[in-house]
């Protein structure tokens, strides 16, 4: 997929409408380190936010609307907002799929009773649809972002999260967690998040020195509205009331295993992922800070084993990906990373070694599965940006100090 060009977004506003945009904004998609299906349980996640984003250049309008043109789906759309604050989810029946995104999170600002200024906009972005990579949080947080900058409302990044979380769920249709909102509204470039979802509260982690985040996109796809995503959180749900606990997350690993004889299956295998997966991603954090790559990489693949067998969310292609990856020199650990049921894994590499192993597990994905796979040696950036329109030229390095624009 081609990288935005801010300058040439630009562009493309003046063509359409004739005069300049006044901001930028930008919001980037996520790839999960560790800690998956466990943000709607209550539990840990290790997301970091990529070098891949939702744009959007835009010029304040007075007239109570919104009307975007997206330049990824060749199409326009508009919007009262005051229809959007009267609508309700039930009601909801935007045609095109990405505009319910936008609509959204108009709904959910406005049930915050936030006073909204529209806005003319462009948009476009460059993280790939349903890869497990979150455009969906992309859009959402880059809407919010907009509409905090042209309402003048205070950028608050968990309260967007959960906004946009909203969004989501209610509008949308996918009965997601807070993680992927959260790391695009708040992340910091060169570190990832310890999200603890249940308590609302994160911890920056720096990414160590020396090594590389690889995602391998299977070119898989998958809608969460039509895959098995909302049956798993319906199952988890299930296996805590079973429990007694409202939230998987509040049992210990060593409370589970005493436990776990009254669940039927498949619960015991879905609540065993969720708790023994919490018990990876705070295990895995502790290596991070250590700069312990090593036992990093051995608990990614210790949660594509439980993803695969316990949780039942990877694929063919996604197990084919992971095993191919750890296969090359220089891999400390891969799994696959989204919620699954197709689109990316991701590998822990060592950063010299990093366009090598792109380079050869692609080739052997393209021989073995015969589909093309696109791998990116990401980026780790910053959450939700927002610029004026006329420093557009200059808009371009968005990582830490390391970052190299394509």
């Amino acid at each position: 997929m081609p990288r935005v060009s801010p300058a040439k977004l630009v562009d493309a506003f003046v063509a359409s409408f004739g005069q300049k945009p006044t901001w930028i904004v930008r919001a980037p998609g996520r790839v999960n380190l560790i800690g998956e299906h466990t943000d709607y349980n209550g539990g840990f996640v290790l997301p970091v936010a990529i070098d891949r984003a939702a744009w959007i250049v835009l010029r304040p309008r007075s007239d109570g609307r919104v009307w975007a043109e997206s330049l990824d789906f060749h199409a326009a759309t508009g919007f009262s907002l005051k229809i959007a604050r009267e609508l309700t989810p039930s009601t909801r029946s935007h045609p095109l799929a990405w505009a319910r995104y936008l609509e959204g999170v108009a709904w959910s600002l406005q049930q915050e009773a936030f006073a909204l200024t529209g806005w003319t906009g462009v948009i476009r972005g460059d993280v790939p649809i349903g890869a497990g990579l979150s455009s969906s949080a992309a859009i959402e947080v880059a809407t919010a972002r907009a509409f905090a900058t042209t309402s003048v409302l205070p950028w608050q990044p968990v309260r967007i999260a959960q906004i946009c979380q909203r969004a989501e769920n209610a509008w949308v249709g996918v009965n997601c967690g807070i993680m992927d909102q959260w790391i695009a509204a708040a992340a910091r470039a060169g570190h990832a998040l310890l999200i603890d979802c249940g308590r609302l509260q994160s911890h920056e982690v720096p990414i160590p020195r020396g090594v590389a985040v690889v995602i391998l996109d299977t070119g898989t796809r998958r809608d969460l509205r039509d895959s098995s995503y909302n049956q798993r959180r319906q199952e988890c749900e299930e296996a805590a009331c079973l429990l007694g606990v409202k939230m998987l997350s509040e049992l210990s690993w060593e409370e589970f295993q005493s436990r776990q004889a009254i669940l039927p299956e498949p619960y015991r295998r879905r609540a065993r992922h969720v708790i023994s997966e919490n018990k990876r991603t705070l295990e895995a954090t502790q290596a991070m800070r250590a700069g312990n790559v090593e036992r990093f990489g051995r608990l990614l693949s210790e949660s594509h084993q439980s993803l695969r067998d316990d949780f039942e969310v990877s694929s063919p292609a996604l197990n084919l990906m992971v095993e191919l990856a750890e296969s090359e020199s220089g891999c400390f650990g891969a799994r696959m990373t989204g919620a699954g049921f197709g689109g990316c894994a991701l590998a822990l590499v060592a950063a010299d070694r990093a366009a090598e192993f792109a380079e050869r597990v692609a080739a052997q994905y393209q021989k073995q599965a015969r589909c093309e796979a696109k791998v990116y040696v990401c980026r780790v950036t910053d959450g939700a940006q927002v610029w004026p329109a006329a420093e557009a030229e200059n808009v371009a390095c968005l990582g830490d100090e390391s970052h190299t624009c394509i």
